[in-house]
């Protein structure tokens, strides 16, 4: 199926008839398009056009164990930024996506929604957006959904076992939790505060929390089950390395 991109949306061509003459130009628009935008996430839009996202999409979806099948569930997606997973969501069959942000779309870092937009009309998507603020997140605000995504979010939020309460409430059943996190010589429930520019050099990262601290805050934050399910990179054997790679972890929690 081929489509024609228009100012109001895309006009779609049944498989096997003739491709309009006007349609190639359009699939070239839509490389311009692409090209003049800064992405985040690689996105397959067809005609063989991916965006070229610096993160590898592809490779985090694997990690993070979204189910296979989202047929009859809403999801949100908090930090949604370009929608990679916004999208993914709803070809999994998911029957209303929300993808939201602030940060990336309120042009506080290099990011805009301009990405996000682009795809949903290439995409002829029903993916809503909405932008609004961790903090400002409630059932009045947004909704409860089934399913929600908080991909790596949690350490740039000022006030993290605030922000991960405001997540629970809108947090029907199942939440999937994407993060930092720094391996510290403890047990015990602990973070890095980071004033300045300690984490990869941005200033938008403040926390980094050992596994210990992300499962003590998602339980005291009301979930009633969190499972560790990922860990990037994963754990070689033998001897420590003298420098540790950044560490990334996926939980999964349930009310």
């Amino acid at each position: 199926m081929l489509f024609q991109l228009r100012s109001a949306g895309l006009v779609l061509y049944e498989a096997g008839n003739p491709e309009p003459e006007s349609s190639r130009m359009d699939v070239e628009e839509l490389k311009q398009e692409v090209a003049r935008i800064k992405w985040w996430h690689s996105i397959d839009l067809g005609h063989g056009i991916v965006t070229p996202g610096i993160n590898n999409t592809a490779r985090a979806l694997s990690m993070i164990g979204l189910p296979q099948d989202l047929s009859g569930l809403s999801v949100l997606d908090i930090g949604a930024w370009d929608g990679y997973y916004s999208f993914e969501a709803e070809r999994r069959g998911a029957s209303r996506v929300v993808a939201m942000d602030s940060f990336s779309w309120g042009g506080e870092g290099w990011g805009t929604q301009d990405g996000f937009n682009l795809v949903r009309r290439a995409l002829n998507s029903r993916v809503e957006d909405k932008n609004l603020e961790v903090l400002d997140l409630s059932p009045e605000t947004v909704g409860t959904f089934d399913v929600v995504l908080f991909l790596g979010v949690l350490y740039h939020m000022r006030h993290p076992l605030l922000s991960l309460e405001r997540v629970f409430s809108v947090t029907r059943k199942h939440l999937i939790l994407e993060t930092h996190v720094e391996e510290l010589p403890t047990e015990k429930p602990a973070m890095v505060f980071y004033p300045d520019r300690e984490l990869d050099g941005d200033d938008s990262n403040w926390w980094g929390p050992n596994a210990a601290a992300v499962e003590a805050m998602l339980r005291v934050a009301g979930f009633s089950k969190v499972e560790l399910t990922n860990v990037d990179p994963p754990v070689p054997p033998g001897p420590p390395p003298e420098v540790k790679p950044r560490t990334r972890m996926v939980f999964h929690a349930w009310r």
